[in-house]
Formats: structure tokens, C-alpha cells, sequence
């Protein structure tokens, strides 16, 4: 007898093939139906296809072998079971072709195809397959040409930057890459990443007809420097090649957001580069020389297009890029590029007086909007560098009612503790005259208790705001003094520069390692904590001799 037949228990012989009243009904189904994988849906469950695609992922677990397989179109688990934890089909590696038919079922509310057949490719067939993916990919991945939220020469000149990187993103997530984000710890940062994720994670889950895969393929964490430190880099990358080891991810596409377009966040470009990774820029801080578009695949900040980043903030511009990702009107995003711009004091009036009219349109006034960015930078300081993906989808009003429940617990609390850090600083700022410049310090350490809330930034822009707008000293800087950095705010009628003040330490006193940036009148500089004298003697010859 031939090898599909054993004998049964009354010792005539059955064909294995349909030892079981589900294979007999297998043998008595219509004929399965060729189709690719968008068209798998919940409706289709306990159906039969034929699917043909290329592995993506190949996933052992104690029970069943799971390949992944990609048409173009999408991506589906396929599930065989040769015995507890055996490695089903071991002849199949990822990057293979195949040709499948599988029954359609549900898995933890996932879709699945449990495999009947699974059969590989010729090397021609795969080739030719490879080639229609690619394709169907891009198409795929091409960006509806939507206005922006606003009009304005700077986000003209910066479309096709935004249409690269929407592209890019897209494809990213069709080719079954995960997306990984990196944003400053503060609320413009906070801004960024978060519009960025409601774009991103539909696409995600779509792609892979599960939900789980959003936290899969998608992560987004904070960073407490203005810059994509070695550290980050390092702690992105050890992640993904474990990944990549474990479940055969790809490596993933990395944005960095309200940061990165510095010298600093070289090295950590780089380095991930040297693992596979790819990056993609979106900053509005000044830099001296453009030495990180030629890393990235994108580099967007409008300091590129010969205009000022002072003028749009991170989340303004990571708001309109997100649009381009998912132009899905609900996404609940208008209304932060207005908050962002509020709490980053952006100088583009016509700009934010649209922003802040379609965010009123969506329900949030400037007040609230105000609160909001004010309770975002309490609990940035607290989360620390934790995703805290579901507090976060609160704070910017998933859903709105509990997110107003929060701002008005938490903004009343906040306000105290900002009037207290207020009232220490008046106590313990010094004020000289430098020439016609007023200097105004405070050293943060000796006057706050170690994790005192408002943060360094805001204590000194608070203090300076004070000295500003209430004693009316026009020509002012005024700097927060900690051990081994200096936090910087300055009036323009100051004729204040950040980087020209960093290009002074760095000639002048070298062997203090300076090391920072941001705005022209806003920023932060870090050096040796044995040189601080040194530094604070430099700031000093530096207004003498503006």
C-alpha cells in the first residue's frame, strides 16, 4: 500500500490524508480561491485560499512553526504544527518564495492561515516575485499630495523634504520594518513623537492584520539630551539585532525628532548604520555645518531651505509630516501643532494664529491647549524615559474627556509648584551689568532640591521672563548654572547668540570640552565640571564684547 495509508482499528486501511472528519470535509470543499493577502479579512474566516509570497519572518514557538509571508499586498502568519516546538519545513529560509494553501482562522483575535501545503519556489519564480513585491511596495507606499495644515513658504519649501520622508516611512512599515521614533523629553518633543505614532500605528497593524503587531514593530522613547547620544544609539541597536536573531526582524528605520541635525548626533547615526539601520531627521535647531543629511535618508529642518527653525517647532512640522504618512481624517492631530508652537514659544504669528484656530475648531482654546502642554511637561519629567504609550494617548485626548479630567487634577498642582519655583528664584538669582547687557544667573543646584519640579529649562525661562516683562530689563541673559552645563535664555534685544557663544568656548577654552546648541536666544551648553569657572568667566567676556 502506498505511505498516505495505515491500517485502522478494525485492520482494513485508511488513508491518513483523511483520518479525521475535518480532512474528509477538507475533501469534499469547493476548490480554494487564489487571492493576495489584503483580501484576507475576519469575513473570510474558516475559508480556504491559495497565497503566494515571500517569507518575511520565521518564528519558532513551543508549539507550532509560524512563517510570516509578504505579497505586497500584506503580511499573514501561517501557522504548521509538525509536533511540540519542531521546526516545520527546515528546508525554508527567510527570503524564500512560496506558494501556500492554507484555512483561514483566528488566533487571539489575529488572523492566521493554518497551512495544508507549503511549497517553495524556483529560484526564476522567486526572482520574478521579488520583482512584482517591489513594485506593488512602492505604489503602495506613494503619498497623497495633500495641502498643509497652513500656508507658509517655510513648509513649501520643505514638501518634497515631507513627501520623501512620508514615502519612506510607508515603505518602511510595508516591507515589514519596525519603526522606531526618538524624541526630546519635553513637550514639543512629546508633540513630535506622538503625532508621528498616530499616523504610524494603523499602518502597522494593518499591514500585519494584527494588532499586537504595534508593539512588534513600533517604539517610541524619549531622549533627555537635545541630541541622539552614542547611548541611545547603542540601546536602539542591541535591541534590534536581538530582534533580528530571535524572530528574524529586519532592522529598523529610525526618526529622530526635535533633535538630531547637530555635529553630537553623528556618532550615533553612524553607529547604527553600521548595523542596517536607516534615519530619517526632523529638527528645528540651528547646527554650524550640515554634516547629517548625507546619514539620513531624510533630513527635514527649515534651516536647510535658508529660513529660521525658531519659526515652526518640531511638532508643528512633525504634525504635517504625519498628515503625509496617514491622511486618515481622524487621527486627532490638528490641534497639537498649536500646543507644540505654544509650549515652544515659536515666533510665526500668522502661523500660529491658523494653528490655533483649527485647534479651537477641534475643541482645545488656547487655555486649555496651554494646560495641556503644561501637564505633558510634569509627566515628561516623571515618565523619564518610559514609552508609557497609553498614559501618553490620554494626555493628548484619547479619550478628550479623561484627558480634561487629568489637565484639570493635575494643572492646578502644577501651577503651585511652578509659583514656588518662581518665588525661589527671585530669592536667588543675581543680576550684573555687563556693558549694557544684564546678566542674570542662578546656580540650580545650590538653590533647588535634587528632582525639584519645574525643570532646569523652565525654572530659568520663568526667572528670565520675570526679569523681562515685570522689571522690564530689555537687554538680558540669563543663564541656570549647574556644575558641569549652563541652560541659556536671551532677549533678541540682547544680540544674544547660543552658537556664537559656542563657537567662543570652543576656541577660547578647549580643554573645557564644550558641547551643545539650540536657538539662537534659547539653548543649553555642556563642559568639564572642573572648568566651570572658566566657562562662566568666558560668558562674561563674551557680552563685553558683543
Amino acid at each position: 500500500m502506498g505511505k498516505n495509508f495505515k491500517k485502522n482499528s478494525k485492520g482494513s486501511f485508511q488513508n491518513k490524508k483523511f483520518d479525521s472528519f475535518r480532512d474528509i470535509k477538507k475533501f469534499n470543499r469547493p476548490e480554494p480561491k487564489i487571492a493576495n493577502i489584503e483580501e484576507i479579512t475576519p469575513a473570510q474566516k474558516d475559508k480556504v485560499f491559495i497565497l503566494t509570497g515571500i517569507i518575511d519572518q520565521i518564528e519558532q514557538t513551543g508549539g507550532p512553526t509560524i512563517f510570516y509571508i509578504s505579497d505586497g499586498t500584506g503580511t499573514l502568519a501561517l501557522k504548521v504544527f509538525e509536533g511540540a516546538g519542531i521546526r516545520a519545513y527546515p528546508e525554508l529560509n527567510v527570503g524564500d518564495a512560496v506558494n501556500t494553501t492554507a484555512t483561514i482562522q483566528e488566533y487571539n483575535n489575529e488572523l492566521e492561515g493554518e497551512v495544508e501545503r507549503l511549497k517553495k519556489l524556483t529560484e526564476d519564480e522567486r526572482n520574478q516575485l521579488n520583482e512584482k513585491v517591489a513594485q506593488m511596495e512602492r505604489k503602495r507606499a506613494e503619498v497623497k499630495d495633500i495641502p498643509f495644515l497652513v500656508k507658509d513658504k517655510i513648509l513649501d519649501k520643505l514638501k518634497e523634504r515631507f513627501i520623501k520622508a512620508a514615502t519612506e516611512v510607508r515603505l518602511a512599515i510595508i516591507q515589514n520594518r519596525s519603526i522606531i521614533i526618538r524624541h526630546h523629553n519635553d513637550t514639543d518633543g512629546y508633540c513630535s513623537g506622538y503625532a508621528l505614532e498616530r499616523a504610524v500605528l494603523p499602518l502597522i497593524v494593518k499591514q500585519h492584520n494584527s494588532v499586537k503587531s504595534a508593539w512588534e514593530f513600533y517604539t517610541r522613547s524619549p531622549v533627555a539630551a537635545p541630541m541622539y547620544e552614542i547611548d541611545d544609539s547603542i540601546r536602539d541597536t542591541a535591541h534590534s539585532l536581538l530582534r533580528a536573531a530571535k524572530f528574524s526582524n529586519k532592522m529598523p528605520l529610525v526618526l529622530i525628532v526635535d533633535t538630531g541635525s547637530g555635529e553630537k548626533d553623528l556618532l550615533g547615526i553612524k553607529q547604527g548604520k553600521v548595523h542596517g539601520m536607516d534615519f530619517i531627521v526632523v529638527d528645528h535647531h540651528a547646527f554650524d555645518k550640515d554634516l547629517i543629511s548625507k546619514e539620513t535618508i531624510v533630513h527635514i529642518n527649515p534651516f536647510l531651505v535658508g529660513e529660521d527653525g525658531s519659526k515652526y517647532s518640531a511638532g508643528m512640522l512633525c504634525t504635517e509630516l504625519a498628515r503625509f504618512i496617514n491622511s486618515d481624517s481622524e487621527l486627532n492631530i490638528n490641534q497639537i501643532p498649536a500646543m507644540a508652537g505654544l509650549a515652544d514659544k515659536t515666533d510665526n504669528a500668522q502661523a500660529m494664529e491658523e494653528y490655533l484656530k483649527i485647534a479651537q475648531n477641534n475643541g482645545y482654546d488656547k487655555n486649555l491647549l496651554g494646560e495641556i502642554a503644561r501637564v505633558i511637561d510634569f509627566v515628561s519629567s516623571k515618565l523619564r524615559f518610559m514609552e508609557a504609550r497609553e498614559y501618553v494617548e490620554v494626555l493628548f485626548g484619547e479619550p478628550m474627556e479623561k484627558q480634561k479630567a487629568l489637565v484639570s487634577l493635575l494643572a492646578p498642582h502644577i501651577k503651585n509648584l511652578e509659583n514656588k519655583g518662581l518665588e525661589i528664584a527671585k530669592d536667588h538669582a543675581k543680576k550684573e551689568k555687563i556693558n549694557n547687557i544684564t546678566l542674570q544667573s542662578l546656580e540650580i543646584e545650590s538653590t533647588y532640591a535634587r528632582g525639584f519640579y519645574p525643570k532646569t529649562g523652565m525654572c530659568v525661562s520663568m526667572i528670565h521672563d520675570y526679569a523681562y516683562t515685570q522689571e522690564k530689563v530689555k537687554k538680558l541673559v540669563t543663564i541656570g548654572l549647574l556644575a558641569d552645563a549652563i541652560t541659556i535664555r536671551a532677549t533678541s534685544e540682547s544680540n544674544f547668540s547660543v552658537q556664537e557663544l559656542l563657537a567662543n568656548l570652543e576656541k577660547n577654552i578647549p580643554d573645557a570640552y564644550p558641547e551643545g546648541g539650540g536657538h539662537k536666544f534659547a539653548g543649553s551648553i555642556r563642559f568639564l565640571p572642573s572648568k566651570q569657572k572658566k566657562v562662566l568667566e568666558a560668558v562674561k567676556e563674551y557680552l563685553k564684547n558683543l
